[in-house]
């Protein structure tokens, strides 16, 4: 484990330096839908840090949608669809606890 200024690692998962769109939107029956757009800034099997427009509180449940770089077959977009708990946050970033996860894919634009 990593030790950095008195603080344990306690990531289960090496992070690689991910940097792609991210859509996100809050998951609660209460209040009116919170959504968003961003950019991930790292990811692991195991969660993300993204950019977000609003302030994210801490064990909110997200979905979040990440454009993937593969595609299927060589000619259909995918992206990355995750949910989980927001588990911690700074100004202007959170990171996601991913929970579940599941690939997707991408709606194309219908030419004019």
């Amino acid at each position: 484990m990593n030790v950095a200024a008195g603080h344990e690692d306690r990531r289960g998962s090496d992070r690689f330096p991910i940097e792609r769109e991210v859509r996100y939107r809050v998951l609660s029956k209460r209040n009116a839908e919170e959504a968003g757009t961003g950019r991930t800034l790292n990811m692991s099997s195991s969660g993300v840090l993204f950019t977000t427009e609003h302030e994210m509180l801490l064990g909110k449940r997200i979905e979040v949608s990440i454009s993937w770089p593969a595609q299927l077959s060589d000619s259909c977009g995918l992206k990355l669809v995750a949910t989980g708990r927001v588990v911690r946050t700074q100004k202007g970033t959170a990171a996601l606890e991913i929970q579940q996860h599941e690939f997707r894919t991408q709606r194309t634009a219908k030419p004019n």
